[in-house]
């Protein structure tokens, strides 16, 4: 027995949780986020609480008991408080600006790189150095921080390119440090 998934859900009042066949939707005044559901998990729903349980015992759902218990956590999580992932971009001449809905990251390429956000993500730019990722669904707003930084990653020679703000980047020596090592 998962002891994550055997952990009860509690709702929020502002949140309406809907149990259909194979799925879960979550509604807030604004947003609707929805989860399919294994077919040997039951979610069910008793007052303000819901509790995931494991219909037919075999490994994967065993597997899938913690998971899927999880992702409705996260589900109404986003849509209490939201997501955030924060990029640090990092080098001499290196920059992002808005451009209509996305942006324009300048990353040392000879042509600026564009990017619009998928739905529900939501980007904001401090001082042309720090991006903001954020919004409702924590996958999405995690594949998309991966997506940007994946234009440019860190350099591990330099440690120019994008990271996440809390991304420790280890140097490597380059090559002068290598031969003057030899001549001693």
């Amino acid at each position: 027995m998962s002891r994550i998934g055997s952990q009860p859900i509690t709702i929020p009042d502002n949140l309406i949780v809907t149990i259909g066949r194979g799925s879960i939707t979550v509604k807030s005044s604004a947003q609707e986020l929805t989860q399919p559901i294994h077919q040997d998990i039951q979610v069910s729903q008793k007052d303000k609480t819901l509790i995931v349980k494991v219909v037919r015992p075999s490994r994967q759902s065993k597997a899938l008991h913690g998971l899927t218990r999880s992702l409705i956590a996260n589900m109404i999580t986003g849509l209490v408080k939201g997501f955030t992932k924060t990029l640090e971009i990092q080098g001499t001449g290196y920059r992002v600006v808005p451009q209509g809905a996305g942006i324009e990251l300048a990353l040392g390429y000879s042509h600026p790189v564009v990017f619009n956000p998928p739905p529900g993500i939501k980007l904001e730019i401090r001082d042309n150095k720090y991006l903001v990722v954020s919004g409702a669904d924590k996958y999405l707003v995690g594949q998309t921080a991966a997506n940007i930084r994946h234009f440019r990653p860190p350099d591990v020679y330099k440690g120019k390119g994008i990271r996440y703000l809390d991304e420790l980047v280890r140097l490597k020596p380059g090559k002068a440090a290598k031969t003057a090592g030899e001549q001693l």
